[in-house]
């Protein structure tokens, strides 16, 4: 009886949430060892589980785990060096809305199969792409995109970033996602797609991401940290293409 309340309040079915907060726990141990990952591993995931939580609800998560590392790396983020992909994530974010507005589910999911490939390819190969206003602007428009459809903003800033020592990308990163995971909370409010069950929801995950980072902090100084990041980028590729099929 109390289980059948459960899923009656939480609009799943208990084994899908489970599934869920599954995927979520790995997320967060895999973005705590290797220092990307929640999303990434989390929206193909989800979006096969349970499409109405991608992505309000890895963007909230996406949020709070930035909001931490800003108060760590504070001393590093420079606001000049992302004023300018702010700027472009603002049309960026206009033409994600629109795509999750407008677009088929089946035209969505290999939008977000070819986010999270694009994803895994920055992580792999070490791209060189000059820093300047106009390459701050396309990754911000980019980042739009990308974070409003997935919550997978990251990848086109951190091409950019590769140069930066590894403390000064984190700290202008988790800055630049603490910003945009609001604007785009903020679009998705206004064009209906947020909604207090998405609230309720990520409460009701927030343990299994608290659970995924303390084992991370527990066990990732054992493991090797890139066997790991490979498994994780071999499940995500796995599951774009999954995805695409």
């Amino acid at each position: 009886m109390v289980l059948e309340g459960l899923e009656l309040s939480l609009g799943l079915s208990l084994d899908r949430w489970l599934a869920c907060a599954g995927v979520l726990l790995l997320g967060a141990f895999v973005q705590r060892a290797t220092g990307f990952g929640l999303a990434v591993v989390g929206a193909p995931l989800l979006l096969m589980l349970e499409p109405r939580l991608v992505p309000v609800v890895l963007v909230l998560f996406g949020f709070t785990v930035s909001l931490m590392m800003v108060r760590r790396y504070w001393h590093e983020v420079h606001l000049s060096e992302i004023g300018v992909a702010l700027v472009g994530r603002l049309p960026g974010n206009g033409l994600g809305i629109w795509l999750l507005l407008a677009a088929p589910m089946a035209v969505l999911e290999a939008l977000i199969a070819a986010i999270v490939l694009f994803a895994v390819g920055v992580t792999l190969c070490r791209f060189h792409v000059p820093v300047n206003r106009v390459t701050l602007f396309v990754a911000g428009v980019l980042s739009g995109i990308f974070g409003t459809v997935a919550a997978i903003g990251g990848p086109p800033i951190v091409l950019l970033m590769h140069g930066f020592s590894p403390d000064r990308m984190r700290g202008n990163l988790a800055a630049f996602f603490v910003i945009t995971s609001l604007l785009t909370l903020a679009t998705l409010a206004l064009a209906g797609q947020l909604s207090a069950w998405h609230f309720k929801l990520a409460l009701t995950f927030l343990p299994a991401v608290l659970v995924g980072n303390a084992l991370a902090d527990a066990v990732a100084h054992r493991l090797d940290k890139v066997l790991l990041q490979r498994c994780s980028l071999a499940l995500c590729t796995l599951a774009a293409l999954g995805l695409l099929l």
